[in-house]
């Protein structure tokens, strides 16, 4: 009996170790050929340590990029930043505000409003790219960060995540403001937002990785280097024909596509957690 509980302690232990060296071994490697020249990355075996060349292979990284791409990762960063943070925060405003109206009014066909909104979560970008892609073209967007932006900032996921926290939201609540004198916006500004602040954070933190993980879109609409973002300048780092990939400067930029996913993931956890938790009761 105490070797079958012993072995029980143990096995579950065990496959997650296994897991973590799974997850974490290639993105070592990818940290090890960023510290390497260009030799040793081609040299078979390459080297698993890492080598003395970090400092000289991200600050090339960050300031000038690589021979094939003009954009360095510095401004690829900023561009990738911009379009995660527009993306976020713009459907969370959007969406707050469209939940309001669809919970808190009475209005004809509200419940079809909702319905219709919530369908298009069948509907990837990928299935109306080409008519976004021809209005974004027609206002002239193109190479822009509005371009970029505003085609994503529709979001069901959230209008349905905050739908269903202001469902929860007492009625007695809007009554009392009323009868304090609060207009509708001052209910929605001092009372419903400040409320909403975990399901605000856990929204945060799905559309930010979304909007930095964008790849089609961006892939579009940016013909001109200084709106790449960091997905698609990885991308043209890596397709350079006949010429040899610049691999330590491009598994430095990898590395640096990682990190700002990471830490907002990390920093906003609990929000994220309680945020979801909170949701579903």
């Amino acid at each position: 009996m105490i070797e079958h509980s012993i072995v029980r302690r143990i096995l579950p232990h065990l496959f997650l170790v296994l897991a973590i060296v799974v997850i974490v071994f290639p993105i070592w490697l990818v940290f090890s050929a960023s510290t390497q020249t260009l030799a040793d990355v081609l040299d078979a075996p390459m080297p698993v340590v890492p080598g003395m060349h970090l400092l000289e292979n991200y600050g090339r990284a960050l300031l000038e990029g690589t021979k094939s791409l003009g954009a360095s990762a510095l401004t690829m960063v900023k561009n990738s930043l911009i379009m995660a943070l527009g993306i976020s925060v713009g459907k969370i405003v959007i969406s707050l505000l469209a939940t309001f109206a669809i919970v808190f009014f009475r209005f004809p066909l509200r419940g079809f409003c909702f319905w219709t909104i919530f369908i298009t979560l069948m509907l990837p970008v990928e299935v109306r790219i080409m008519p976004t892609y021809k209005v974004i073209s027609d206002l002239g967007l193109l190479d822009s960060y509005a371009g970029l932006i505003l085609p994503m900032i529709v979001s069901a996921t959230a209008v349905f995540l905050f739908r269903q926290f202001f469902l929860s939201v007492p009625r007695e609540m809007a009554e009392a403001a009323q009868i304090d004198g609060a207009g509708p916006m001052q209910f929605f500004a001092r009372v419903l937002v400040p409320m909403s602040r975990t399901p605000i954070a856990a929204m945060f933190v799905i559309q930010f990785i979304y909007g930095w993980n964008q790849y089609l879109w961006p892939l579009l609409i940016t013909t001109k280097e200084r709106y790449y973002t960091l997905l698609i300048g990885i991308n043209r780092m890596l397709a350079v024909n006949d010429a040899l990939v610049e691999w330590p400067v491009a598994m430095a930029t990898t590395l640096l596509a990682m990190l700002p996913p990471v830490l907002v993931v990390i920093l906003m956890q609990r929000s994220f957690i309680a945020g979801m938790t909170e949701t579903e009761k």
